[in-house]
């Protein structure tokens, strides 16, 4: 089964960020100085006691949204000691997967064995057309990719011959550091996607509705004699703590706001997205002063046992800076009192 082996309390709490990296045109902010106020900011994360550091991947979007997250996670894996890096998601389907298995094999080695990684299968039109892959075939590159993956981790030699990839006698070098490879997350918002979590053992990253994305998870693990406490559950849930709810939501607002429009476009162009009316798995933003984001945040591990938490740490257009204050109180005295009320602190 991949990606046992994240720890040895599979419910363990893990609080994160997460960065997509955009840049809205207007921000008058270069890219360059974006990327280095962030590098400088996960090295403080880092020290602050921060457990997990997450990246989002689109393509061919006008504000700069990382394309590229595995540069990234190298650069930072060189300034930093304790945090673990993964993605939701990788866009598999765009990602040779023996590509991408000697990416990771190299960023395991480069990190001390701190790599997960969190896939998915897209549903953006216009990254498939810019690709020129048939979005027709995103279900067999994303299922043949987790197979490939799956294989190159177990450190064997070993032919593939699918409907997609084709190769012989190929092993993975260098060797992973994690014993089985990176723990391997799947990401889904459906029940089929849910069933490919459960098919392929993996630790699961849902979004949308409870009944689509997590109740048939719990179900195929079931009829697998499996448990979702033999799993990972993540999600991105973002967290601003501050005294005054307010004032200083106002600052982040319409950023959050500018954030979701792209992925309203991309459901509207897909036809894709949570669907019918019903229970959300919440994705909306705590907001509130240190006793308020605990109280919210063990409530919501606990309804939808969450082990895995990432913050959206700069918001598209905010600066680094603006929300130091909120992720150093997230890290120093928000985590901490969570993790105590649940045993492990």
């Amino acid at each position: 089964m991949s990606g046992h082996g994240v720890t040895d309390d599979m419910k363990t709490l893990r609080i994160g960020v997460c960065y997509d990296f955009r840049n809205p045109p207007d921000s008058g902010v270069d890219d360059r100085a974006l990327y280095a106020e962030i590098l400088a900011q996960v090295q403080l994360l880092d020290q602050l006691g921060a457990d997990l550091v997450w990246f989002t991947e689109h393509h061919f979007i006008d504000d700069g949204y990382l394309p590229s997250w595995v540069p990234v996670a190298g650069a930072m894996a060189a300034l930093t000691t304790r945090v673990r890096f993964g993605t939701d998601i990788c866009l598999l389907p765009f990602n040779h997967p023996l590509r991408l298995a000697e990416d990771l094999a190299v960023l395991d080695n480069l990190s001390g064995g701190r790599i997960e990684l969190g896939v998915g299968m897209g549903y953006a039109p216009h990254e498939f057309r810019g690709f020129g892959i048939p979005l027709a075939r995103r279900r067999s590159l994303m299922d043949e990719g987790i197979e490939v993956l799956q294989r190159c981790f177990r450190g064997e030699r070993f032919s593939f011959h699918g409907k997609r990839y084709h190769f012989d006698d190929v092993k993975i070098t260098p060797g992973y550091v994690q014993p089985g490879g990176p723990p391997l997350w799947i990401a889904a918002m459906s029940e089929a996607g849910a069933s490919r979590a459960a098919q392929y053992g993996t630790h699961y990253l849902p979004q949308g509705l409870k009944s689509r994305a997590y109740d048939p998870w719990v179900a195929a693990l079931a009829e697998r004699g499996r448990s979702p406490r033999d799993h990972r559950v993540g999600i991105i849930r973002s967290i601003l703590v501050c005294d005054d709810p307010e004032a200083d939501w106002e600052i982040v607002r319409a950023a959050e706001s500018y954030r979701m429009r792209l992925y309203k476009q991309f459901f509207a162009e897909s036809g894709e997205g949570f669907g019918e009316a019903g229970e959300a798995i919440p994705q909306t933003w705590i907001v509130g002063d240190p006793d308020h984001c605990v109280a919210e945040i063990l409530r919501f591990v606990a309804a939808y046992g969450i082990t895995d938490i990432v913050t959206m740490a700069v918001p598209p257009g905010l600066r680094a800076a603006q929300m130091r204050t909120s992720l150093e109180r997230l890290f120093t005295e928000v985590a901490p009192r969570v993790k105590q009320a649940l045993g492990e602190g």
